[in-house]
C-alpha cells in the first residue's frame, strides 16, 4: 500500500477502534456539529509559509541517465500501447529495474531508480516522469481502497493509496499499480494534480521524521505540504499530531478541527480529538465526539467486516458470520466479504453456504472485470465501451432463486 500517511495515537487494544473508523465509506459523513470557526491568528501561525521551502526537490525529475535508459528499449515509432507495456518491463521486469515493493520510505523519481525499491508514492513518482518523458498521457490517481494501518513506537500510521492513470485514446485509458496487495477495492478513483502529490510526498517525509521523534523536522514537512495544499485535510491532522506532541495542546485541538471542517468523512481527526478532549479532562465532549464516531462505524460497511475479521481471529466463528453479514447488507458488491462469510462458514461445518458465499464473490469479480482492480501485471487498459454498471440486467449478485440472507 502506497505510504499517504495519516497518523493517529492509541493503544494496542485501540488500534481496531481507531483503523475501524477510517475505512472508507463514500459520502456518508459523520454527524457531528463541532461549532469550528477559523481562528485567523492561529491559522495564520500554523500555515505561516509564504513558499515552498523545498524548490530544489522535484519528485518527477528525471536524469539523462534515466532518460537514456528508456531511449534504449522504447522507440519512437512505438504506439501508446507498446510505450505502456514497454514502460511496464522497464520498470518491474526482472532484466531491467525490477523494482520491489517497500513501504519504509517515500522516493523521488530518481531515488526509486537507484534504489530499486519504494512505496507506491514514490514509484509511481518514477512511472509518470518516464510515461511523460516518452509522450503518454499520465496522472496521480488515489483510489479508495481499505486503509493499511501500521503501528509504529506509539503511533498509528494509516496508508492509503495513490496509482498513476492515463489516457490512450477517447475510450480506452491505462492504469498502473504497484503494491503486493489491495484488499477491498471499492473500483472508485480520482486524479489528482501534481501539486497535491507534492504535497503528499512532503506529508510523507513529515511521517517518517515523527516516527523518528524527530518532531521539529517533521513539522516543517508538514508545513511545506501544507502550503502545497492548504485544503489537505491529511497535512492539517498530523500537524494536529505534531503539535501534540510538542506539547501545543491549542495548535493541536485547531489542527485536528480544521481537518474535520475540510472532510467531515476524517474520522482520524474526529477520534484524535476525543482522545484530546478525554486527556484534556473534558469527558463530556470526548463522549460526543465518541458517540460520532460509533454512530458512523455502524452504517460504515468496512467497520462490521473488521470487526468480523478480530472476531475470526479469536476463534468466535458465530459472531464473525453476523458481523461479515453486516457488512454485506451495506455493501452488496464488495467480493471480500464474501469470501470472508465462506470461510467462516467453513469454520462452522456448513460447506454448502461456503460455497454459494465463494460462487457469489467470483460473479462480483466478474461483474467488475473490466473496471480497474489491481493485476499482477501491474497495469490495465479499461474500455470504457465495456464496463458494466451494477444496473446491468445480465448480472446477478445471488443466484436466482436463492434466499439472500441465511442463518
Amino acid at each position: 500500500m502506497s505510504k499517504i500517511m495519516t497518523l493517529a495515537s492509541q493503544s494496542f487494544r485501540g488500534i481496531a477502534v481507531v483503523a475501524l473508523s477510517v475505512a472508507l465509506v463514500g459520502c456518508i459523513g459523520i454527524d457531528i456539529d463541532t461549532q469550528f470557526i477559523q481562528d485567523e491568528e492561529i491559522h495564520a501561525a500554523i500555515n505561516d509559509q509564504s513558499a515552498d521551502r523545498y524548490p530544489e526537490i522535484d519528485p518527477l525529475y528525471i536524469s539523462d541517465e534515466v532518460k537514456q535508459f528508456i531511449d534504449s528499449y522504447i522507440q519512437p515509432r512505438d504506439g501508446e500501447e507498446t510505450r505502456v507495456d514497454k514502460l511496464q518491463d522497464l520498470l518491474y521486469g526482472e532484466n531491467f529495474l525490477h523494482i520491489q515493493y517497500s513501504s519504509e520510505q517515500t522516493h523521488t523519481a530518481m531515488e526509486a531508480f537507484y534504489a530499486r525499491k519504494g512505496n507506491c508514492l514514490g514509484v509511481m513518482n518514477l512511472y509518470i516522469a518516464m510515461a511523460r518523458y516518452v509522450g503518454l498521457d499520465a496522472n496521480f490517481q488515489t483510489v479508495d481502497v481499505q486503509p493499511s494501518w501500521d503501528r509504529r513506537g506509539n503511533l498509528l500510521v494509516l496508508s492509503q493509496h495513490i496509482n498513476a492513470s492515463g489516457r490512450i485514446s477517447a475510450r480506452r485509458t491505462y492504469v498502473v499499480d504497484f503494491t503486493p496487495e489491495i484488499s477491498l477495492q471499492q473500483l472508485t478513483s480520482d486524479i489528482v494534480s501534481d501539486g497535491v502529490a507534492r504535497s503528499l510526498y512532503f506529508n510523507n517525509l513529515g511521517v517518517e521524521q515523527l516516527i523518528e521523534a524527530n518532531y521539529e523536522e517533521a513539522l516543517i514537512y508538514f508545513k511545506n505540504a501544507l502550503f502545497l495544499n492548504d485544503e489537505s485535510s491529511i497535512a492539517w491532522n498530523n500537524i494536529g499530531s505534531t503539535y501534540n506532541r510538542l506539547g501545543n495542546s491549542e495548535y493541536a485541538e485547531y489542527a485536528y478541527r480544521m481537518a474535520f471542517s475540510i472532510d467531515d468523512n476524517n474520522a482520524t481527526a474526529i477520534n484524535n480529538l476525543a482522545k484530546y478532549y478525554r486527556r484534556a479532562g473534558n469527558p463530556q465532549l470526548a463522549g460526543e465526539y465518541e458517540e460520532a464516531i460509533e454512530r458512523f462505524n455502524n452504517r460504515n460497511p468496512y467497520y462490521h467486516f473488521a470487526l468480523g475479521s478480530v472476531a475470526f481471529d479469536e476463534g468466535d466463528f458465530d459472531e464473525a458470520r453476523k458481523s461479515f453479514r453486516r457488512a454485506v447488507r451495506l455493501k452488496e458488491e464488495e467480493p471480500d466479504f464474501y469470501y470472508a462469510l465462506a470461510g467462516t462458514y467453513l469454520r462452522l461445518g456448513n460447506e454448502s453456504e461456503a460455497k454459494r458465499y465463494t460462487d457469489t464473490a467470483a460473479r462480483i469479480l466478474a461483474l467488475y472485470d473490466n473496471v480497474y482492480r489491481p493485476s499482477n501485471n501491474k497495469v490495465k487498459i479499461i474500455d470504457s465501451s465495456s464496463i458494466l454498471r451494477d444496473s446491468s440486467s445480465s448480472i446477478s449478485i445471488f443466484p436466482p432463486g436463492t434466499r439472500r440472507w441465511r442463518n
